[in-house]
């Protein structure tokens, strides 16, 4: 709706907060391993990324397919790529405040201590 108010098309699904899982895991855990298939013509083949690269490269396809949607008149659904550009930033930023908080609140030296 803040992108496009006059739309008539309602938008529904969960990707928002699929993107948001995702931009935490991109703070959290950016140099875990994703194992990815490459296609190079007829051959394939099975390569290790840094997440940070995969996430980064999955944002900025969805930041390109999303400013080039603005100008375009739909008569059907379709993706919402705002809803995967907020999610994933409001997940990195809550993952951000999360280490934020918890390096704050310390570590006890009792290492039964729960929490």
């Amino acid at each position: 709706m803040v992108i496009d108010p006059t739309s008539t098309i309602p938008t529904i699904g969960a990707s928002g907060a699929i993107a948001a899982t995702l931009g935490a895991y991109f703070v959290l855990f950016p140099r875990a391993r994703v194992t990815s298939l490459v296609f190079l013509g007829f051959f394939y083949q099975l390569i290790d990324v840094p997440a940070i690269i995969v996430l980064g490269f999955w944002f900025v396809l969805q930041l390109l397919d999303g400013v080039t949607s603005l100008g375009m008149v739909q008569t059907g659904g379709g993706v919402a790529f705002f809803a995967h550009i907020g999610g994933f930033v409001v997940g990195a930023v809550m993952a951000k405040a999360a280490i934020a908080i918890g390096g704050r609140m310390g570590r006890s030296a009792d290492p039964r201590a729960v929490g």
